[in-house]
């Protein structure tokens, strides 16, 4: 099933993790070992979380790595299904 509008996994990141503990992106980026920018950009929904991040937020927060990316997946996906038209591609149909 298909999320209405999924929020970016930054989002989840910044208001399950980051908030709740306390931790500011400084501080979690240390201890991720990331720098303090590559972490900005995704918790500000500026870029996706990679396989690698999201196994450094598997090992550092406990959510598994598979669905941190399950999260990018449905955000990109919905993200893209709004703009599928612009990519020009037509229908193919089998007959019978």
């Amino acid at each position: 099933m298909t999320m209405y509008d999924p929020p970016h996994p930054g989002e989840l990141l910044k208001e399950g993790w980051l908030d709740a503990l306390g931790l500011s992106v400084t501080a979690a980026a240390t201890m991720l070992k990331v720098s303090r920018k590559t972490l900005s950009e995704i918790v500000n929904a500026r870029a996706a979380i990679s396989p690698e991040m999201a196994m450094r937020l598997e090992a550092a927060f406990g959510k598994s790595a598979e669905s941190w990316l399950s999260h990018q997946a449905a955000y990109d996906l919905w993200q893209l299904r709004h703009r599928s038209a612009d990519l020009g591609i037509r229908r193919m149909v089998l007959t019978a």
